[in-house]
């Protein structure tokens, strides 16, 4: 497992983590699982995958964009970063004077068609940082574009709740294990009704609504890793690979296949 600085093209740090003058754009591409540091900017971050997962975690709440969505990191935000293997992802650096319309916490941001446009644009241009005023203006125009939808405050919450906290930690590191609530309870020596108030407290929502999403997660990097649909249904702890085609396609839109194109078009016009 690698360690560095969530930074540029190479992964190294240096000159790549100075602060932007005003936007600045750059790809990260990750060959193997990658564990990022505690680390904090003195500007805003907009972190969007292209290919596999990303996660970043902010005190207590876990950051793993669903597809058309990125994570956004206002200044001076501690957070620490977790990729797959195979992931690809754009980082927009935002100086913090132009980080006002932005949400000022963490917050997982809607990605329309205009910004990622924008966001093709830029990157099959080259386009790291403006080099003239058009370009300037294209990057206001992208964040006035992040800026104008209804920031999601997680998609994946956590808890630190002693008794939730490790059935959490779990599922993430296998999120096929299905298990009930009843049985975690067991596990951590709780109750299920004692779980379930806890999930609503600190998740927002029921614990099948969190695994789903969590599942959701995780099977939009399989599909980009090129697994098929049937694997990635087995390896969620979907009894049927129709149950887990149902799953997707009522969270997404498409169907797994369908997306998977769609992916594959974006891929190419990003390279």
């Amino acid at each position: 497992m690698a360690s560095d600085k969530m930074s540029g093209e190479d992964g190294t740090g240096g000159d790549q983590m100075l602060p932007p003058d005003s936007i600045a754009m750059k790809i990260v591409q990750l060959a193997e699982v990658t564990s990022f540091p505690m680390d904090r900017h003195s500007w805003g971050q907009f972190v969007y995958s292209v290919a596999g997962v990303i996660e970043l975690t902010v005190k207590s709440s876990r950051y793993a964009a669903p597809p058309d969505f990125g994570v956004w990191l206002p200044p001076e935000t501690e957070h620490l970063a977790w990729a797959g293997d195979e992931t690809s992802y754009l980082l927009l650096d935002i100086e913090q004077r132009l980080c006002d319309r932005l949400p000022s916490q963490a917050s997982i941001l809607s990605v329309g068609p205009i910004a990622k446009a924008i966001l093709l644009d830029l990157k099959k241009r080259g386009i790291g940082e403006p080099r003239n005023a058009d370009d300037a203006r294209l990057m206001r125009v992208l964040i006035d574009q992040l800026s104008v939808g209804s920031p999601l405050e997680s998609f994946l919450p956590l808890s630190d709740d002693r008794a939730l906290k490790p059935v959490l930690e779990a599922l993430c590191k296998n999120p096929g294990d299905g298990r009930s609530l009843e049985e975690w309870a067991r596990q951590v020596h709780s109750t299920e009704r004692t779980l379930a108030r806890r999930c609503k407290r600190d998740l927002g929502m029921s614990f099948v609504k969190w695994r789903q999403r969590l599942r959701l997660s995780r099977a939009v990097a399989m599909l980009s890793d090129g697994l098929s649909v049937q694997t990635v249904g087995h390896k969620l702890g979907y009894s049927t690979t129709s149950a887990f085609i149902a799953m997707f396609q009522a969270a997404i839109g498409a169907t797994p296949n369908a997306f998977r194109g769609r992916l594959r078009e974006e891929d190419e016009g990003l390279r």
